[in-house]
């Protein structure tokens, strides 16, 4: 059965990284608030303060099109070494093609990012609820850190998405074995439902009122539809309890763990290896 179960999760994360490959070398324009500072700042709520990231050493580890590169060095970073596993490689040297001074580019999965390379922060943003098993990848983000570096992850929340995910989980047992122009159809379908419903939300205490009214209602019609398509469209989606993702960097080592409940529905994690631990394993 472990076996079973080991193959089962190797299967999961191919189908994943094919998935999001097929995903971002379709949809490779990133634009608006969807691709902006602000939204940046908004993922890291109170726990980053920005002006730390100026002359920084960083990591992304799943660096898709390279939406998240463009913001960190737009907050000032200095150097970024940018992980992507999937064929959207190509899509990622091409977005960013203007700063590639600034890019060491890892044609790679996570947990390949570079240990010892000493670097200030390593962030990865709605990546980790999309792999079968994160634990390698945190760990190599603690490799990767220099002592006192911290890592900053952005999650799917379990609490306060309770009644959404009564509605998507049951769609994502259909839409996730959908060839890409049905699931595209649905995702479009949903989004005139969204447009609907983001108005409503301004003024009725609606479930993910903060998120609709703060976030998703400033991104562009397009960048709504790609929010849906990414949802029902990968292999593995999890959805962490609070407990769950304070574990998820604790378990590596990180200490300070500090959370933020991101608009009431997703939670933002960071923690920092210690200033005694050196690079390598544990």
């Amino acid at each position: 059965m472990g076996l079973s179960k080991t193959l089962n999760g190797l299967e999961q994360t191919e189908r994943t990284i094919s998935d999001f490959g097929e995903q971002w070398t379709r949809y490779t324009e990133n634009d608006g608030y969807y691709a902006s500072l602000d939204l940046f700042r908004d993922i890291c709520g109170p726990l980053l303060e920005h002006d730390e990231l100026k002359g920084a050493r960083v990591g992304d580890i799943g660096s898709g099109t390279g939406r998240i590169v463009k913001m960190l060095l737009a907050a000032g970073v200095d150097r970024v070494i940018a992980v992507e596993p999937s064929d959207a490689f190509d899509v990622l040297t091409a977005n960013t093609a203007d700063v590639a001074g600034k890019i060491d580019y890892v044609h790679g999965r996570g947990e390949d990012i570079p240990a010892g390379s000493d670097l200030d922060f390593v962030f990865s943003i709605g990546v980790l609820h999309h792999i079968y098993d994160p634990k390698p990848v945190v760990r190599a983000a603690f490799d990767a850190l220099r002592p006192g570096g911290r890592a900053l992850i952005w999650l799917y929340g379990r609490e306060g998405n309770e009644a959404y995910l009564r509605f998507v989980e049951p769609l994502r047992n259909v839409t996730t074995r959908l060839p890409q122009p049905l699931l595209a159809g649905i995702s479009h379908l949903l989004n005139v439902v969204l447009a609907a419903y983001i108005p409503l939300c301004r003024y009725f205490p609606l479930p993910l009122r903060g998120y609709m009214t703060e976030v998703i209602g400033r991104f562009s019609w397009s960048k709504r539809f790609l929010v849906i398509y990414d949802q029902l469209n990968p292999a593995v989606a999890r959805y962490y309890s609070r407990s769950q993702a304070e574990a998820l960097l604790g378990e590596q080592g990180f200490t300070d763990i500090q959370l933020h409940h991101r608009h009431g529905y997703s939670w933002t994690v960071i923690g920092e290896k210690p200033a005694c631990q050196e690079s390598g394993g544990r």
